[in-house]
This record gives C-alpha cells, structure tokens and sequence, in this order.
C-alpha cells in the first residue's frame, strides 16, 4: 500500500484520443491523480465536474489534474462532450495502474461482494513523490480540499 512519502508509481495509461500517457513525463509538474469508478455515473459526474469547474484555479497552482478508470478511451470521449469537462481522462484497462496505486479493492454492496476502483485521490509533487492521499471520497467538496492542498505546494 503506498504511502504519503513514497514515489508515485511510473506507469501508464490510455488516452481518449487512443495515444498513452507516461506518469513520469509529467515529472517537473505537480499533479492530482484522482480515481473513479465509472463514466456517467451520478457520483463519479459529479467530481468530474468539480475537477472541471476549478480547472483553472489548478492550472494557476501549476498542478494538473488528471482522472483515471478502467472505462475505454472512447467512453471517457463521449464523458468528456458530454459535459464539456475541462480536464483530461486516462483509461487503465488491464488494471495495472489501479493495482500500483492500490485502489482495486473488494466492495460490497447489498452484501455481494465485487472487485472495483475505491474512489481516491493522490497529490503528487514535481519531483514525483506523493504529497497527500486521500481514500473513500465523498465527493461533495472534494475537489476544493485537493486544490487547498495542492495550493501548499506552490
């Protein structure tokens, strides 16, 4: 399990538009990596947004926000028109990424038991280290904590 202090992982991720993206070429920027289960879904539209909504007060900390599923680049596109969200999404399909961060985990719901992605959230500094970690979202105000948090870092 990572741990405030610890490098970030180095792996990679799927772009909507089919490219990848090296976490380690965004070393040199700050970053706020955030987990969510699924596209289009009330909870996970709703941090979307937030994100979105202060994407620019990120951009004016020098951090760059970044959300990751398991969802398929074309999905995270139609996501993205949908509702004009102004930050960018990556798609971990084989699982790689959510196991390195340690956010596959056992849920239950209804007393099925499931594997799927806790809804975290890593800030990470220029030079690669994780800075804060935050596991179990809830979402409202969620967004506003990490950029408080990612503004200390300026």
């Amino acid at each position: 399990m990572l741990k405030e202090g610890d490098a970030a992982p180095d792996v990679t991720l799927q772009t909507p538009d089919g490219g990848e993206l090296r976490l380690s070429s965004l070393k040199g920027r700050s970053l706020v990596l955030y987990f969510y289960p699924k596209d289009d879904t009330p909870g996970c539209t709703r941090e979307a947004q937030d994100f979105s909504a202060l994407a620019g007060e990120f951009e004016q900390a020098g951090v760059a926000v970044l959300g990751v599923s398991k969802d398929p680049p074309a999905r995270h596109g139609k996501f993205i028109a949908k509702y004009d969200l102004r930050i960018p999404l990556a798609t971990d399909a084989e699982g790689a990424v959510t196991e390195a961060f340690g956010t596959w985990i056992e849920k239950s719901l209804y007393g099925r038991k499931y594997m799927g992605i806790d809804r975290a959230t890593f800030l990470i500094d220029k030079d690669g280290r994780i800075v804060r970690i935050w596991h179990k979202v809830k979402v409202p105000g969620h967004a506003e904590a990490v950029l408080a948090a990612a503004r200390e870092l300026a």
